[in-house]
């Protein structure tokens, strides 16, 4: 359950600013979004100091208004300009807090990149995220998300999630289990607003047995020669597997995997693999599986497929592209279409994986 830990923060430095935040009306946030699409803020909060969370949520003007938390902007699709705060947490800090014999506990930032962290961590002889490089976003959506990728989610190393509680009014700590995390979910998503994210403590083994499993990282490791991979093999085999399957969000607007992997019982799996030997189906506990997205997606022939500025890539049917100019709504259309013709077609509805606004 959520613990006080009012105590167990020290003060962070205000980066030249008094209050540790700083305010800014009607802002833009094309910029501050991976897919780039136009959208403005009523009010944006740009919070360098987490101890300046208390005074700027009391603040009267920002009390009665919708809120949003956003991160590196890589989970989110705007439809719309957002009508209230939405507040980046833009923290930074690495520390490591306690060893645990051959684990070491360490404690990181809402506001520092996850791409950068895990790159630290490789550096510093960790392992265990090498299978989440090149993930965008900050690490304060890490756990909001429950990311993952490539056999690995992020839920398996995370010792607590450090955050203001807005409706306890406080700094609270939530544990693994209070984290309830699930695919590509958590009680932050389940409850979105109620918390502000502000550090993630992880506990990250300093050696482990690389997760080479899922399909494509085994046969990169023995196209770039590698027999015994250590974490950084590991760490560049899935780095050059997903520069060459998803789009670079530096040179086309993309969100990366936009729709879940969807979870059926296993006779509805064994269903569909019948009349779809090629299927990609991954067994998981309690007799269901999880079954590819991307394949019932370039089944229905949307791969490569373009509506005005928003399409799908040619490079991986689960991404959804803005090839520039498009609107978020243009993009939610597209996304609805694939949706509503893959239950068409499967009888499978799928989710997608950003927050819509």
């Amino acid at each position: 359950m959520p613990q006080s830990a009012d105590e167990q923060h020290n003060k962070r430095a205000n980066n030249g600013d008094k209050q540790g935040y700083q305010v800014i009306p009607d802002a833009q946030l094309a910029e501050r979004t991976t897919f780039g699409v136009p959208a403005r803020a009523h009010w944006l909060a740009r919070v360098m100091d987490r101890d300046a969370i208390p005074e700027l949520t009391a603040d009267t003007q920002f009390q009665s208004l919708p809120r949003l938390i956003l991160g590196g902007g890589s989970n989110v699709l705007f439809t719309r300009d957002f009508p209230g705060l939405v507040l980046a947490m833009e923290n930074r800090g690495i520390e490591v807090q306690t060893r645990r014999g051959k684990h070491d506990r360490i404690r990181v930032s809402a506001g520092e990149n996850w791409d950068q962290f895990v790159r630290w961590s490789l550096d510093q002889g960790y392992a265990g995220l090498e299978n989440l490089i090149l993930i965008p976003g900050s690490v304060g959506a890490a756990p909001f998300q429950n990311i993952g990728a490539y056999g690995t989610e992020l839920e398996e190393f995370v010792d607590a999630v450090h955050a203001w509680d807005s409706e306890a009014g406080e700094f609270v700590w939530l544990d693994r289990e209070a984290c309830a995390f699930a695919y590509r979910d958590s009680i932050f998503k389940r409850h979105p607003g109620r918390w502000i994210i502000t550090e993630l403590d992880l506990v990250l083994p300093r050696s482990g047995t690389p997760r080479i499993h899922y399909p494509g990282v085994r046969d990169m490791l023995d196209k770039l020669g590698v027999d015994k991979p250590a974490p950084a093999d590991v760490a560049l085999a899935v780095e050059t597997l997903r520069r060459r399957k998803l789009p670079d969000p530096a040179e086309i607007g993309n969100a990366g995997s936009f729709f879940k992997n969807p979870v059926v019982n296993t006779s509805k799996a064994d269903e569909l693999k019948h009349d779809h030997p090629e299927l990609p189906v991954f067994a998981l506990e309690g007799d269901r599986a999880k079954i590819s997205a991307a394949y019932l997606i370039e089944y229905c022939g949307f791969r490569g497929t373009r509506s005005g500025n928003a399409g799908v890539s040619e490079r991986h049917a689960l991404v959804l592209v803005n090839y520039g100019g498009a609107k978020g709504s243009e993009l939610w259309r597209l996304a609805e279409q694939i949706r509503d013709t893959v239950e068409s077609e499967f009888g499978i509805r799928l989710e997608p994986e950003p927050v819509i606004l």
